[in-house]
């Protein structure tokens, strides 16, 4: 049996009881380590929940999957632990196919996402459109299609969140100011005003999460501390979105 299991954003008293219960009866026990990064280190989840903590990154749940994880699962309790919801991610989506394709049992527990977290700005969630990431530029990949989602959905009016690209592995997180430079650089090339408010945040659904609103100007040189980020552009707000928002000016 396969159990895919959102463990939430911040530390080890993130996980539900009923994902506690899954992981002190399986076998093994892997953790997704390269969409998204936790409050706390790993011993502390393994503390709490009792358990040798595999990491799985990105080659060995994408490629290796089949010989490893899903292979265990075909005989043993298997969890499959993921920061945020179980769910949220195509590559986790993947492997549920995947799991199921092998005639492979699978319990799904969701929690807390980054998705429904971003409502701690006071933006109403009905109110998003697409979300989009932006990765690290490189010397020839510089894709400007966060961009692109940010403009349309401005133009109905939507707000948009952006996941920043993270390298756990190589210690490497993209950073609000990084983000507003490549956007304000692919504004600057284009010769258009598309942005003009954003909200940093970082490390939401922690204890001490960081929202700020203002200009790209505002935003760009503040200091956000530790990881992860991410930054929304605001669309069209409500008075009440603009009132709760505007605290964090």
């Amino acid at each position: 049996m396969l159990s895919i299991i959102g463990i939430g954003l911040n530390d080890e008293k993130d996980i539900t009881l009923k994902g506690l219960e899954l992981i002190k009866q399986s076998d093994f026990v892997y953790l997704e380590s390269y969409t998204s990064i936790l409050q706390c280190d790993v011993s502390a989840l393994e503390k709490l929940y009792g358990k040798k903590i595999i990491l799985a990154d990105r080659t060995l749940v994408e490629q290796k999957a089949e010989e490893t994880i899903l292979k265990n699962a075909k005989t043993k309790n298997v969890s499959f632990l993921v920061i945020g919801d179980a769910l949220s991610a195509t590559t986790h989506t993947d492997l549920l196919k995947r799991a199921k394709d092998l005639g492979i049992k699978v319990n799904i527990v969701h929690n807390a996402s980054i998705l429904t977290a971003v409502a701690e700005t006071g933006l109403q969630l009905y109110k998003f459109g697409k979300t989009t990431s932006m990765p690290f530029p490189e010397k020839n990949f510089q894709p400007e299609t966060a961009y692109e989602v940010i403009k349309d959905n401005l133009s109905s009016g939507l707000h948009t969140l952006v996941l920043l690209d993270l390298r756990p592995q190589e210690n490497k997180f993209m950073t609000v100011n990084q983000a507003i430079n490549i956007l304000l650089e692919i504004q600057e090339k284009r010769k258009e005003k598309t942005i003009t408010k954003i909200i940093g945040c970082a490390r939401l659904g922690s204890e001490k999460p960081t929202i700020k609103f203002g200009t790209a100007k505002e935003l760009k040189d503040f200091n956000f501390g530790k990881p992860p980020h991410c930054l929304i552009i605001p669309g069209k707000m409500h008075f009440a979105e603009e009132e709760f928002v505007g605290q964090f000016k």
